[in-house]
């Protein structure tokens, strides 16, 4: 519901783009961003402004050459992006963020139960089951080999 303490806590007028880190946001992110590389020269771009552009990228959905002029360059805020996702810091800053807010709802950190539903799952129970699927992919694995473009490297 939407108190007045609420709509206080969200307000975001005074950021410069809505999906700017706020101090707060900020500080639960922060430490959860790898330091530099050891040796090397120092790191001159401004971290909370690299997320700023990755959140900006989020929320808008703008594409990468679409980045306002005043957060760091496309190239910057894609290697950081690229970086994080290779080692695993965007899932970190996701599942620190996730534990957080389901203590603050005050349930348990971490789901006790889980459904998961895939496509896969999805497409064996419309066509009746394994046994279906097996054969329509014995049937595909036979035709190919049938077939001259498929081919073995010796």
């Amino acid at each position: 519901m939407w108190t007045s303490k609420n709509r206080g806590r969200y307000d975001r007028s005074k950021l410069r783009y809505p999906s700017d880190l706020t101090d707060d946001e900020w500080k639960l992110v922060e430490p959860l961003i790898p330091a530099g590389k050891p040796g090397g020269d120092k790191r001159t771009v401004i971290m909370r402004e690299v997320m700023n552009g990755l959140m900006y990228i989020l929320s808008t959905g703008c594409q990468w050459r679409a980045i306002p002029k005043d957060l760091p360059p496309k190239s910057t805020i894609y290697d950081y992006f690229d970086l994080w996702t290779y080692d695993g810091t965007l899932d970190r800053i996701h599942h620190a963020l996730y534990e957080q807010c389901r203590e603050q709802a005050q349930r348990e950190a971490s789901p006790t139960a889980a459904i998961i539903i895939d496509s896969q799952s999805v497409k064996s129970a419309e066509k009746g089951g394994p046994t279906s699927i097996r054969m329509v992919t014995m049937r595909a694995k036979r035709s190919r080999a049938r077939s001259g473009t498929f081919s073995s490297i010796l």
